[in-house]
């Protein structure tokens, strides 16, 4: 296996000594097994703007703060500096998330070194040790994912509490650690009280949660945990490992919010789809 050029630059550093193997491509990124010391870790090369498939779309970037008005001019306009800035900020987010959640408690690898657009952090390992698979490659019994959903769900209301949510949450970067299911991938994390956006990527986010282990767990499918998180966020009321029920009523005249998100996404999807077609 060839060493990308990305990661002979931290073993010139030193803060890495061996490239064990490739373990995942991605979308935005390439993961890779190396070795620090004694230490076998997981290295996240993030792959350059032009690379990517996954767009910075503006739901998700919308109130990032960058350092100063200079870089913020800079990324408006789109000029080659606005757009390395942006390409910076986009790559420090899953850093700067991944630090306020593991501090927070949340199941999240936890985050080392980040350098050259390289992220440095634990490799998540499953009971043998090797490293965890996503829950898209694993089978379970109603009881387990009645169980994993419950554990996510509480995970979801410890991020929110810390003020973030994931955005792209679901069974593809959710990985099976020996101790329980551990959240990865979060450039895309929305500032939950700074993003108009935010009760839309919720709701979806827990929607994905519901109909994945839905299929194994029917009673799941009826469950409202969506509203009855955000209901209690914005509320003032939300507090982590809180009781939840996975029910909620509407009350007399108040907006399915759910719903329209729901329709919103969709109608969002749908442009996409002609404007893809078009293009």
């Amino acid at each position: 296996m060839k060493t990308p050029a990305r990661l002979q630059a931290l073993m010139a550093e030193g803060l890495i000594d061996s490239v064990v193997r490739q373990l995942k491509s991605g979308k935005e990124a390439d993961v890779y097994v190396v070795r620090c010391g004694e230490e076998t870790c997981a290295a996240k090369v993030y792959k350059e703007a032009h690379q990517r498939s996954f767009r910075q779309a503006v739901d998700y970037t919308e109130n990032r703060k960058v350092r100063n008005s200079r870089q913020a001019r800079a990324m408006a306009k789109g000029t080659a500096f606005g757009r390395k800035q942006q390409e910076a900020a986009w790559q420090s987010a899953e850093v700067d998330a991944l630090y306020r959640l593991a501090a927070a408690g949340v199941r999240v690898p936890q985050p080392g070194n980040f350098h050259e657009g390289v992220l440095l952090m634990e490799l998540v390992a499953d009971e043998q040790g090797d490293a965890a698979p996503r829950l898209n490659d694993l089978c379970f019994s109603e009881e387990e994912a009645q169980q994993h959903h419950a554990t996510l769900i509480d995970e979801v209301v410890r991020m929110l509490c810390a003020g973030v949510i994931h955005g792209d949450l679901s069974e593809f970067n959710i990985l099976l650690a020996a101790d329980g299911p551990v959240i990865i991938d979060l450039p895309q994390a929305v500032d939950a009280a700074g993003n108009n956006h935010a009760p839309r990527m919720l709701m979806r986010d827990v929607d994905n949660l519901r109909s994945f282990f839905g299929q194994h767990a029917p009673a799941l499918l009826s469950t409202q945990y969506g509203p009855e998180i955000w209901s209690l966020y914005a509320g003032g009321r939300l507090v982590p490992d809180m009781p939840l029920t996975g029910r909620y009523e509407h009350q007399p005249g108040e907006v399915d919010l759910s719903g329209v998100l729901r329709e919103i996404e969709d109608a969002r999807l749908e442009e996409a789809a002609r404007l893809e077609r078009m293009g």
